[in-house]
């Protein structure tokens, strides 16, 4: 098969701990995307928690894309053009807002370029270090939210929040996709939106084949992207049930899990690439 599209996951796939990526790992992928493949990040991350590693890898000079928000926007990065988005409506966030006071955990959501919330607690911090964004604590949840926002998160204790995520999948069925990216990240997008139906629409304007597609990614969120690629890939350092639904197992993001994906499925085949 000739793959024609990467599509890679950031924090624990392409990113090692240190939120770094390695040489041999950007090497792989600089090389891939001059023998025309396209590499496409694909997080749950907003939109500029990704800006550096798009621009790190030369997407723009490929004239690739990133899915950020869990596939809640499209972005075409050459043009920067947002070819999707998906957004909350208030009376969503509401109800969100809502729920994480009845279940007892904390709430954020991204407005412009800060993440709002009511309650300074240690999981925000851990994803404005993340992301870069700053944390911008309000008095109102509510009243804070002063523009359609993409996606929320209810955040804390991993534990605690296994048991919030089983309730709320079957109560919010029908309103919402929901979806772990961390064992303290609990994410909720607007219905049927997903890093494997955002990878679908881009596919199709790309004119690329899903059999022609490799996905990367270590963690639940990335599970309907995995499972939608001709061959998805499970980090090795990803949960078992991840790994049980992917084609492959590579090593972990710490050990040059991406690269050696890439040089053996795509770099070693000489086959010249339309």
């Amino acid at each position: 098969m000739i793959y024609k599209m990467i599509v890679l996951d950031l924090d624990d796939t392409l990113l090692r701990d240190d939120h770094t990526i390695s040489t041999r790992t950007k090497q792989a992928l600089m090389e891939a995307q001059a023998r025309g493949v396209k590499v496409v990040l694909a997080s749950g991350r907003p939109t500029y928690g990704m800006k550096a590693t798009a621009e790190e890898l030369s997407l723009a000079e490929y004239g690739s894309y990133i899915l950020s928000f869990n596939g809640g926007k499209i972005i075409d990065w050459q043009t920067k053009e947002e070819i999707f988005s998906s957004t909350l409506s208030f009376e969503e966030m509401r109800n969100l807002y809502e729920l994480s006071k009845r279940e007892g955990v904390y709430i954020h959501t991204y407005v412009g370029e800060e993440i709002i919330t009511e309650d300074e607690n240690p999981y925000t911090t851990i994803e404005s270090k993340l992301t870069g964004l700053p944390v911008k604590i309000v008095s109102s949840f509510l009243d804070g939210i002063t523009e359609p926002v993409v996606k929320a998160l209810m955040v804390d204790d991993p534990e605690k929040l296994k048991v919030v995520e089983v309730k709320l999948k079957a109560e919010l069925a029908e309103q919402h996709s929901v979806m772990r990216s961390k064992p303290y990240f609990l994410e909720f997008t607007e219905k049927g939106v997903t890093k494997g139906t955002s990878l679908g629409q881009l596919i199709e304007r790309c004119g690329i084949k899903r059999e022609e597609v490799i996905a990367m990614g270590d963690s639940y969120n990335d599970q309907e992207m995995i499972e939608f690629a001709g061959l998805g890939v499970a980090m090795g350092n990803a949960p078992d049930d991840i790994k049980a639904v992917a084609d492959y197992v590579t090593d972990t993001n710490n050990n040059h899990g991406v690269a050696k994906v890439v040089e053996e499925f795509i770099l070693k085949d000489d086959l010249v690439r339309e």
